[in-house]
């Protein structure tokens, strides 16, 4: 190996590196490491690839069901749709990079959690996004949302994987440092399943994909463990450069080797490239392995072995291939015009001090100079786990003691809610194509998606998955816990509007600075909200993303906790109701909980953080999603359903109309803010032509119920607006 020396302290520090986990770092290896094993180290450890200022209070997700295949430490969840099909989910952030270089940053993210789903040996076929950007108003806020579009819209679409749904906030904590969370879901059959392990010793590590380059070079520890400041624009060298069609091949090429069963075991180069994949393979088998770095493929000369091991440079996979079927998998390669080379072999376990480890030793050439050599766990298993200080707002306590009062003017702030919530998302989606595969049966626009299950060479399954992403930056602000169990409650009401019963979840957690106390804090008690809900519920969270130190210029964003779920029905045999259908009158369901003005829009217009956020009665709240996933599936009355969220009854009311681009008749005048404005998401605004029917099975399940109004007459904005005020 390469001269060993004393690493000076700014070395590590700058990598991200403490001088505990540095210390740690000589323990494990019995000697200082050299410049490429700190790097190494460096991008392993990091918040993005260790999760380690998460981890401990992760564990307390509910992740089991007897429907659960793969769930949390796999490249994707995977649950059971059939006995012979499943469904893959996946949902990452890229955060970061795509403040720096926004059309690449979130193309890149596009193809990272594409390789996620097909890395399971499922065929990805549909993506989902969650964008949170600042003011319109402000030139830079302006580039970072088009370039983010662009992004999304051009890598889904050359790929040929259809955008079907998403969500778009715009507020001030999200200017420069926005939030691009993305959601990928596929399909395989169950028997076709694989996972990221480097089984059988002899067998080799072959790199599929595009060549290695110097982009995305420690883009897990610059970008994902740091804060945005003036320096940012100097990191745009760590974002990845993406290639869609190159993406397109490697999907293929992929599937076709999973299909022949030709691999032992699979993984993406995301973060950390050649480090992370061979060490987690490695590592999740017990072995060892050997890379021979003269063997990858080169996009540029002169790359450094540690450059080599930690690019992220996109589109590559590493595959673990036995040795009888390495020519079979040449060949398949070439047929799809992908680049395949031989780039190290897995290794047994070795005797040690004390038990037999996996060790993962890095080479300039086969049998030539040593660059690197630890325990492959030493990166994974034995990363750093903290249980970081939490502390809760010092104002916290004066704050719940106070409610949110609504000025007398209340009907003209009416009016700036609905604007604030009336951005036409259409001016997104109609960038994405969401018609491939021709699956999708209610697209983007409604409150969830849906689409066929269906894989290839399986035919029909009778079965229709609904997908719904969501997140309330203000509920979760308001109370992180139960805020967030508010946005997971939501989440699972808009799969109800499209008949689908939630049958699993992912999660993004976006937070800022873990070492400030207060944002630990708000990480953890948004996770004891997802926790608690979806306990109750029975919906397993089988995976999810992390993403910290979401700061601008030393402030931190607001606790943003992002939420997918997937749940099923049976397949429609006629139009699902749809909000640009829309007709009939208007009937307000819920549970009986009163709305609030804590956590609302109105709230944050009046610049108001007063008072408690309330806690949804879970029993009721599943007797009435029961009671709306019924009706959708089998009253033909129904024309929409929506669910009602930010807001409160006046945004729903005017959404509604203004989807099905009709006029609106109140059936009495909205009486007071907390009628109009007030939000819960215990509610359902259905349209029927049977109003007095639906009212009356709704009372009879315990449920309340009553006419709010009706569709029909003028339908431009001034007259809605006007009906509502």
């Amino acid at each position: 190996m390469g001269m060993l020396v004393t690493v000076d302290p700014q070395i590590y520090r700058s990598l991200g590196v403490t001088d505990e986990e540095f210390a740690k770092i000589v323990k494990l290896l019995g000697r200082e490491p050299n410049y490429t094993e700190l790097a190494m180290f460096s991008v392993m450890w990091s918040e993005h690839c260790s999760y380690k200022s998460s981890r401990i209070h992760l564990k307390r997700l509910p992740s089991k069901a007897p429907h659960v295949i793969m769930g949390p430490g796999e490249n994707a969840g995977v649950i059971e749709a059939t006995p012979e099909i499943s469904i893959a989910i996946r949902m990452e952030s890229h955060n970061h990079p795509s403040a720096i270089e926004p059309a690449q940053g979130a193309a890149t993210g596009v193809g990272g959690i594409l390789r996620d789903i097909f890395t399971v040996g499922a065929r990805p076929i549909a993506l989902l996004d969650s964008l949170w950007m600042g003011d319109q108003e402000e030139p830079v806020s302006r580039w970072i949302f088009d370039g983010v579009v662009s992004g999304i819209s051009g890598y889904g679409n050359a790929v040929g994987v259809p955008t079907v749904g998403g969500e778009i906030h715009f507020a001030n904590p999200y200017g420069t440092n926005p939030l691009v969370n993305v959601v990928a879901v596929g399909v395989a059959k169950r028997e076709k399943l694989v996972r990221a392990q480097a089984t059988g010793a002899g067998n080799y590590a072959v790199l599929l994909g595009a060549a290695t380059g110097r982009d995305g070079i420690g883009g897990v520890s610059v970008l994902a463990s740091s804060g945005f400041d003036e320096q940012t624009a100097e990191k745009r060298p760590s974002v990845q450069v993406g290639d869609p069609f190159e993406e397109k091949k490697l999907i293929e090429a992929c599937l076709a080797l999973l299909d022949a069963e030709l691999v032992e075991g699979i993984q993406d180069l995301g973060g950390a490239g050649i480090t992370c994949a061979t060490s987690e393979t490695a590592a999740n088998a017990g072995n060892g392995m050997e890379i021979w770095l003269d063997r990858v493929d080169l996009r540029e000369p002169g790359l450094t072995p540690m450059e080599i091991l930690c690019s992220e440079s996109q589109e590559r996979m590493l595959a673990i291939v036995s040795p009888e079927n390495l020519d079979a998998v040449f060949d398949a390669c070439r047929r799809f015009e992908v680049n395949a080379a031989v780039i190290g072999v897995v290794t047994p376990p070795e005797e040690g001090e004390g038990a037999a480890a996996g060790i993962l030793r890095a080479y300039d050439t086969r049998g030539g100079e040593l660059v690197a050599e630890m325990p492959a766990a030493a990166l994974t298993e034995d990363a750093p786990l903290y249980d970081r200080p939490r502390r809760e707002p010092a104002n916290r306590a004066e704050l719940r003691s106070r409610e949110v009062v609504a000025p007398s003017s209340w009907r003209e702030l009416l009016l700036e809610v609905v604007v604030r919530l009336s951005y036409d998302p259409s001016q997104i989606y109609r960038r994405y194509d969401h018609m491939l595969f021709r699956n999708t049966l209610i697209g983007p626009g409604a409150d969830a998606a849906l689409l066929r299950v269906a894989a290839p060479g399986a035919g029909t399954t009778g079965l229709a998955m609904g997908l719904s992403v969501d997140g309330n930056q203000l509920w979760s602000r308001a109370d992180p816990r139960a805020g967030t169990l508010a946005v997971v409650a939501e989440s699972i009401a808009n799969l109800a509007c499209a008949g689908a019963e939630a049958k699993a979840l992912v999660d993004c957690l976006n937070f800022g600075n873990p070492e400030n106390p207060e944002v630990m804090w708000q990480l953890s008690e948004a996770i004891d909200g997802i926790a608690e809900i979806c306990l109750e519920l029975g919906v397993p969270v089988v995976g999810g993303n992390v993403s910290l130190y979401n700061e601008a210029h030393g402030t931190d964003i607001d606790p943003t906790p992002v939420v997918a779920t997937v749940g099923l029905r049976p397949l429609p045999t006629s139009p699902p109701p749809h909000p640009a259908s829309a007709s009939g009158s208007l009937v307000l369901i819920g549970t009986g909980e009163p709305s609030t003005l804590t956590g609302s829009v109105l709230a944050d217009i009046l610049g108001d953080r007063s008072g408690t956020f309330p806690k949804i009665d879970l029993q009721a709240f599943n007797r009435l999603i029961g009671f709306v996933i019924d009706r959708v599936r089998n009253d033909a009355s129904i024309t929409a359903v929506h669910n009602l969220g930010a807001g409160g009854l006046a945004h729903g009311l005017w959404w509604l109309a203004n989807s099905a681009s009709t006029g609106l008749e109140l059936a009495a005048p909205l009486q007071s803010a907390e009628e109009a404005l007030g939000e819960h998401p215990s509610r359902f605004l259905i349209a029927t032509s049977a109003p007095k029917e639906l009212i009356g099975k709704a009372q009879r399940a315990g449920l309340d119920a009553r006419l709010v109004g009706s569709l029909g007459g003028e339908s431009d904005r001034r007259a809605l607006l006007a009906a509502l005020a």
